[in-house]
């Protein structure tokens, strides 16, 4: 993979890493506690628990993608990133800057 490549991929990793950061707080935010208040009643209460099981579920897999986004940034300079894990190919650019996490081409995906 092209140098250039790389230091655009690093660079997309990098913003894709903040903005999943920026996301976690939000979501951990909306995750407190559901505080049992008087000025909404038993349904507004349900939807608000419903709504943050929604939130923590959202919460995990942006947790996981962070991960991910953070292991692809650690292997950008190996030689055989952008490489499908299963067939040896080469994963296309446009995969690797939409999903950076993805370790396998498209093809593999499935």
């Amino acid at each position: 993979m092209a140098e250039l490549n790389k230091a655009e991929i690093r660079a997309q990793l990098i913003a894709e890493i903040a903005k999943t950061e920026k996301l976690i707080q939000e979501y951990s935010e909306l995750t407190k506690p559901v505080e049992p208040e008087n000025a909404i009643g038993r349904i507004s209460r349900m939807d608000a628990i419903n709504n943050k099981s929604v939130t923590e579920a959202t919460l995990r897999k942006a947790k996981d993608k962070l991960e991910k986004l953070k292991f692809a940034l650690s292997k950008v300079d190996d030689d055989d990133f952008g490489l499908c894990v299963k067939c040896k190919k080469s994963i296309p650019l446009g995969r690797i800057l939409i999903m950076p996490q993805a370790l396998t081409c498209v093809s593999c995906s499935h």
